[in-house]
């Protein structure tokens, strides 16, 4: 029998750990696109409707629909583009990046418990792992 791909061994761990974070129930209970576009909006700044639609992979009405009501939530807003008069930019708004941090925090207090559920061991492995798991994400680049 031949020995399962890496890839093949880590796909099934990191979905289940997605799912559950998915399924976790933030402070806010703000929905996965919604805290995905907010996190692309905190790292890159404002960015064109149509662009963001495409790096999240939805389509431009659903982006549209979903930018329309963060906006009445206050989280996001649309400001013009300075290199076009024409255009418009979506970018968050202080109330967006706080509820990226509250998310952010009740995220990372569930999984410590998780953590506290495992032995020693375990934690320092999954620890010392983290430095090749980053490098691995941010490989992702090339895709």
């Amino acid at each position: 029998m031949e020995t399962p791909s890496r890839g093949s061994q880590l796909l099934p761990v990191l979905g289940q750990l997605v799912r559950f974070l998915r399924q976790l129930e933030g402070p806010d209970n703000p929905s996965p696109v919604a805290l995905s576009v907010l996190r692309r909006l905190g790292r890159e700044g404002p960015i064109r409707l149509t662009d963001l639609a495409r790096q999240e992979r939805a389509s431009q009405p659903g982006m549209t629909q979903l930018v329309g009501r963060m906006e009445k939530a206050g989280l996001v807003k649309r400001v013009p583009d300075p290199t076009d008069g024409r255009g418009v930019l979506v970018e968050t708004t202080t109330a967006g990046r706080d509820l990226v941090e509250r998310t952010h925090a009740h995220y990372a207090a569930t999984i410590d418990k998780l953590f506290d559920d495992l032995d020693k061991p375990d934690r320092d492995a999954i620890v010392q792992a983290l430095p090749a798991l980053t490098r691995l994400a941010e490989s992702t680049h090339r895709f």
